[in-house]
């Protein structure tokens, strides 16, 4: 459960609940590519696991996967604003400093740790220019998850994914939107 900074909310049992001030970045967790993700990493993340976000917006996916157990989150985003919200956002949810890394940068550039699970909730063309950049930065049998693809884009993304090393593990549909899970072949 998303809880805008500005609303009351009771959790139910079980129930996950992420604090957000958006402010200017992308990321209010209304969007079904946001549902979609947070959907994917909640089956896919292992805990203790190195996540990274590409194009981190508010740092919405950084913190569901923190809360669910990753050890160390990082994110990228090419707008210092987006960075800065995302940062106080993490630390607003109760995110310890040393758990996690908000950096400016475009894609993956200047990125030369590993990961264990790559997120990236973005636009067809800019997944697509970013699969053959993920390898590197992904641990081999990583899990890759990406979002933002509109269902006619669906066949393109696959295929640039299985001809980059990856086997897809699930696609999921919310709308006119698909989310894309693949793991990185050896």
């Amino acid at each position: 459960m998303v809880k805008p900074t500005w609303r009351d909310y009771q959790a139910g049992p079980g129930e996950l609940v992420i604090e957000l001030d958006p402010g200017m970045a992308f990321g209010t967790g209304t969007h079904p590519t946001t549902a979609l993700c947070v959907a994917m990493i909640a089956k896919f993340l292992n805990r203790d696991d190195r996540f990274l976000d590409v194009g981190t917006g508010s740092g919405i996916l950084m913190i569901a996967a923190a809360r669910l157990g990753a050890a160390r989150v990082s994110g990228i985003d090419k707008d210092e604003t987006a960075v800065q919200i995302a940062a106080a956002n993490l630390k607003l949810n109760a995110i310890a400093p040393e758990r996690f890394k908000v950096i400016t940068g475009n894609l993956v550039d200047g990125i030369n740790e590993g990961y264990n699970m790559v997120a990236a909730n973005i636009l067809t063309p800019v997944i697509l220019d970013l699969i053959p950049d993920i390898r590197p930065v992904l641990h081999p049998g990583g899990i890759f998850v990406c979002s933002g693809i509109i269902t006619r884009n669906h066949d393109q993304v696959a295929a640039a994914l299985e001809d980059t090393g990856f086997d897809i593990l699930e696609t999921a549909h919310q709308e006119e939107w698909v989310a894309i899970t693949a793991r990185r072949r050896e």
